[in-house]
């Protein structure tokens, strides 16, 4: 089965670009899987419908959690400038993008396309950072205890950081763009967050502390392909609702549009995080965990929320699908150029999994 897990995540990408190519020809399963629903949660000024997807998001979440247990959260306190900074610069820097993209592209031909590619973005700018960020830090022998820390924080403050960057981006929006976004950000995005992606992620921890690190290592390889699973499922439910009308009628120049600017802010997230790692000082470890967790955000959690409240435009979840793919390059790009720096030369001792000498 570890085996199985490594040969998996060695061609994780290509098995998720087979997903959006499955979505795109043969979309009719991931519809159907989106109807069945056990109805809907209403709190305060928010609904949240308990759809199949919206239950798989919680399902992943969960379980993703389970390897981590609730004194990660110390660890918060261990590393707070390094921490605070990567955390604001998480929030910052992709909200000033989208905000400066909505000035330099106003003049763009198509202004319904520019409209859905800023609620794109402020979708992709407004998550928490991506779980799958300190997969990719372990793998290049990055701090493990930062990028888990950066996972929770940015996950605990998603209900409060969220609605004040779609509220901010819906103020550069127009029409039924801007309206959807102040609404999401009035009640529905909160109580997605709090339900959806907070709660799995603390009863997750919570189960890790009542079980055991070592009763639940027995099955986390079985958890882990499950995840799996669930998180290629919830790609390909995702993107049937999009993608099949691209690939039936595409548009060139908005794909060129999107990938661009998708590939732009991509690339600017993963170089804040050298940036931030250098000004606050941090160590080699703690600079591949800030870069991977600036790099990265939690798409699928965009996704689902995009595909419940916004179903009806699919070029805002085009950006979403892009940016997913584009982060999931540059992080193998980055753990392929960190591995090679890493490589010892002849005559040096070898590094062992830890990242240590031997």
């Amino acid at each position: 089965m570890k085996a199985l897990l490594h040969a998996i995540h060695a061609n994780l990408l290509w098995i998720l670009l087979g997903t959006y190519a499955l979505a795109s020809c043969a979309p009719a399963p991931g519809l159907a899987l989106r109807k069945p629903t056990l109805g809907a949660l209403s709190v305060g000024g928010g609904t949240l419908d308990l759809a199949v997807p919206t239950l798989l998001l919680a399902l992943l979440l969960f379980n993703a959690s389970l390897g981590a247990s609730a004194s990660e959260l110390r660890r918060l306190l261990r590393t707070p400038k390094v921490l605070g900074v990567g955390l604001a610069a998480n929030i910052a820097l992709p909200l000033a993008f989208t905000l400066l993209a909505s000035v330099a592209l106003a003049s763009w031909h198509n202004p319904d396309e520019l409209q859905a590619l800023l609620v794109g973005l402020a979708l992709v700018s407004s998550m928490p950072i991506a779980g799958s960020s300190t997969a990719w830090s372990q793998n290049a022998d990055g701090n493990l205890a930062l990028s888990l820390s950066l996972v929770l924080a940015s996950t605990l403050a998603s209900p409060l950081s969220t609605p004040l960057a779609l509220d901010t981006i819906a103020n550069v929006t127009s029409g039924h763009y801007s309206k959807d976004l102040h609404d999401l950000a009035a009640g529905d995005a909160q109580l997605f967050l709090a339900v959806a992606v907070v709660a799995p992620t603390i009863l997750g921890m919570g189960v890790h502390r009542l079980v055991g690190k070592e009763r639940l290592s027995r099955v986390m390889p079985g958890i882990k392909l499950l995840n799996i699973a669930v998180l290629l499922v919830l790609n390909y439910s995702n993107a049937s609702v999009s993608l099949p009308r691209l690939v039936q009628n595409p548009d060139w120049d908005l794909l060129l549009l999107v990938f661009a600017v998708v590939a732009t802010l991509c690339a600017l997230a993963f170089y804040a995080g050298h940036l931030v790692a250098k000004i606050t000082k941090a160590s080699p470890p703690e600079r591949v965990s800030m870069i991977f967790g600036l790099g990265m955000t939690n798409n699928g959690s965009g996704l689902v929320l995009a595909t419940t409240a916004l179903a009806d435009y699919p070029n805002v979840l085009l950006t979403i699908v892009a940016y997913n793919i584009i982060q999931q390059i540059a992080a193998a790009i980055f753990d392929h150029v960190s591995l090679r720096r890493q490589t010892p030369r002849a005559g040096s001792l070898p590094r062992t999994a830890a990242g240590q000498t031997s």
